[in-house]
């Protein structure tokens, strides 16, 4: 039997190559990145709120709105998430809950900031933390959730510290310790300004560590991070990020040229040296399971002509 999604997220994290984790809110988009190999997706709380109710990241949504868009994602792909928990909800007993539900949804791990109640996104002024003794209590309660439940499941810790009010990277790195003798599976040191701090985070914070650089760019390279021991590049916006900016050069070109940015847009994604992304493909990939199961099951007299009716998405015909 293969392994769980947890295991798989588990092992991952902690394997000598990097793990490189996109991320967005779409099941579509979890399960394209699965059919390209991707071994992980983060579901991200700021795209949710963002494309799902128009929102920006302050905490609006709650758990059950993000368990329910973890167990989406889990319904139609086996890619391990990492799901966004964003505070964990409250206190340590709303984390402890958290995690229990997570689990139950299907998700293979969450993480859950330092920030206070409700929550900023983590790039944006005004960002104030809990204490770290606190924080501890978090994580500790999220990690005696997951042991009763399952002990796969991985609990990331993210610190936003960095940015924060009283907040530097000294003092993100002594958190990140406490965070991980606390028991956290992985460390988010989020927001870096340095790169060469990228690499002391990485140095200095023992076991699974994922850096992400806030500064001037340049960033580190990928392969920068493999060599420098990070466990995860993570990119939380990625595949939602790149449909928002197509979508608007797309509805400006329309709004100019009308039909003629439709059909270069189509001669585009034919001429792509991947392949247009057929969203047939990916919508109904379990067509002929459908079949299957109305050939079996439903009374001939009930069962639908897809064979002699317009469109055939649903219903492969089988010769």
């Amino acid at each position: 039997m293969a392994d769980k999604a947890t295991t798989r997220l588990r092992n991952s994290i902690n394997a000598e190559k990097l793990l490189i984790m996109p991320g967005g809110f779409s099941p579509l988009a979890a399960r394209l990145c699965e059919s390209l190999g991707y071994e992980s997706f983060f579901l991200a709380g700021s795209q949710t709120n963002a494309h799902i109710y128009g929102q920006p990241d302050i905490g609006l949504i709650g758990l059950q709105e993000m368990a329910a868009a973890a167990r989406n994602i889990a319904a139609v792909s086996s890619i391990p998430v990492l799901a966004d928990s964003d505070t964990g909800f409250g206190n340590a007993v709303s984390v402890f809950h958290a995690v229990e539900t997570y689990v139950r949804a299907g998700a293979a791990g969450l993480h859950i900031e330092d920030q206070e109640f409700p929550k900023l996104s983590g790039t944006a002024a005004g960002r104030r933390c809990i204490s770290t003794e606190e924080a501890v209590g978090k994580y500790r309660a999220a990690v005696t959730a997951r042991d009763a439940i399952d002990p796969d499941f991985v609990v990331c810790a993210r610190c936003d510290f960095i940015g924060a009010e009283g907040g530097d990277f000294e003092g993100a790195i002594e958190r990140c310790l406490r965070y991980q003798e606390a028991g956290a599976d992985l460390i988010w040191l989020n927001n870096v300004q340095h790169r060469e701090q990228v690499h002391e985070a990485a140095e200095r914070i023992p076991g699974p560590v994922m850096p992400t650089f806030g500064g001037a760019p340049p960033g580190p390279t990928l392969e920068e991070l493999q060599e420098w021991g990070a466990a995860v590049a993570i990119f939380p916006a990625m595949t939602s990020s790149v449909g928002l900016q197509a979508v608007w050069e797309l509805m400006n070109d329309f709004k100019e040229r009308g039909l003629a940015a439709l059909d270069e847009r189509r001669q585009q994604a034919a001429a792509s040296q991947w392949g247009a992304a057929n969203f047939h493909n990916f919508v109904y990939p379990g067509g002929a399971l459908v079949r299957d199961i109305e050939d079996n099951y439903l009374p001939s007299d009930v069962q639908r002509d897809y064979d002699n009716t317009f469109g055939n998405y649903g219903r492969p015909r089988r010769d």
